[in-house]
């Protein structure tokens, strides 16, 4: 878990603004105080500024003056963030009226920062549901460029050390998009790829994962991986990706000599990108629950900017270390440009 330390000193290195629109939420404002009383983010909360005062003091929180605290009723870029929105969605139908209103929604004003260049990424869902959380990001923040696809990868910290990074590997999707297309799943790859060089801080080698190895089965589901590992190539020529390859060849380098002689990614794969969300969300479990690893996610990813759902059964760590992790992906994609 040396690599949650490695982020965290990476955001403080470079503090990103990262907006917390659940402001007024228990373990959202113990997070908030916590990371700035460690000067991992500058933090911007959405919420009653009497409010978290209130809260503030209930819970003997000492760094939230140092906040940025955005009144949802009466901040002074309203204005300003209405007519982004309604500019935005104007031709989906929306009008200044209903611009304004959703202008007053904690969820939407975080993404019209965000959209506007106030903030630099988001973490909630203490209080939301996924989808309450998406809907703003996805029509206003929108999909990184070239990605048409939102999904969630886990940092897995397992007891096997001898694969991916001293046991860490990235599984991806396991969160969002139930089963992608091939252009979905190559997309997917990608992204994952983003997220393994913004955080782990070394070049990913990706692994398509199926039942099959280079030709051993032949079905549908085969056939889509093999065309994902081609759209993955075509969007990143740079990156090390192949496919398809089962879980054994694509971690163990006796079974990949035999399975996959040449292929630069199988026997030492340290992404693993699933057919589908079933698979995904299976396996990081399984892994979990009956391996011991450790799994920190889901990071989602494919957005313009980092956004992030929180379960609501989150910890105060969870949120604590999700903003780190939005501060490193917006360090890169600030690089990136």
């Amino acid at each position: 878990m040396d690599l949650l330390k490695q982020i965290i000193e990476r955001a403080k290195s470079d503090r990103q603004r990262i907006v917390l629109p659940e402001g007024t939420e228990e373990r959202t404002l113990k997070a908030a105080d916590q990371l700035i009383g460690d000067g991992v983010a500058d933090i911007i909360l959405i919420g009653s500024p009497a409010e978290i005062r209130a809260k503030a003091a209930n819970f003997k929180l000492t760094h939230l003056d140092k906040a940025e605290i955005v009144d949802p009723a009466t901040y002074s870029k309203k204005d300003v963030y209405t007519n982004l929105l309604f500019e935005l969605r104007k031709a989906k139908g929306m009008t200044i009226e209903q611009a304004a209103t959703l202008a007053s929604d904690p969820l939407y004003i975080a993404c019209l920062m965000i959209k506007n260049g106030d903030a630099d990424g988001e973490i909630a869902g203490a209080q939301n549901t996924t989808g309450d959380v998406l809907r703003p990001a996805l029509q206003i923040i929108k999909t990184a460029p070239g990605i048409s696809v939102v999904s969630g990868a886990f940092l897995m910290f397992t007891q096997a050390k001898e694969y991916g990074k001293d046991g860490l590997l990235l599984f991806a999707d396991c969160a969002v998009t139930p089963n992608p297309t091939a252009s979905q799943l190559g997309e997917i790859a990608v992204a994952t790829a983003n997220t393994a060089r913004a955080l782990v801080g070394e070049e990913p080698r990706v692994a398509m994962l199926s039942f099959s190895t280079k030709g051993s089965a032949k079905h549908e589901m085969v056939d889509k991986v093999v065309e994902a590992t081609k759209v993955a190539q075509q969007l990143d020529p740079t990156l090390s990706v192949d496919g398809e390859l089962q879980a054994d060849a694509a971690l163990v380098a006796s079974i990949a000599s035999s399975k996959a002689p040449g292929s630069p990614v199988a026997g030492k794969a340290n992404v693993l990108i699933f057919p589908t969300l079933e698979v995904g969300n299976i396996a990081y479990k399984l892994v979990q629950r009956l391996g011991g690893a450790e799994a920190v996610g889901p990071i989602l990813q494919g957005m313009a900017a980092p956004v992030h759902d929180l379960s609501r059964g989150c910890s105060v760590s969870d949120i604590y270390n999700l903003v780190a992790i939005a501060a490193n992906q917006a360090q890169a994609a600030k690089k990136a440009k």
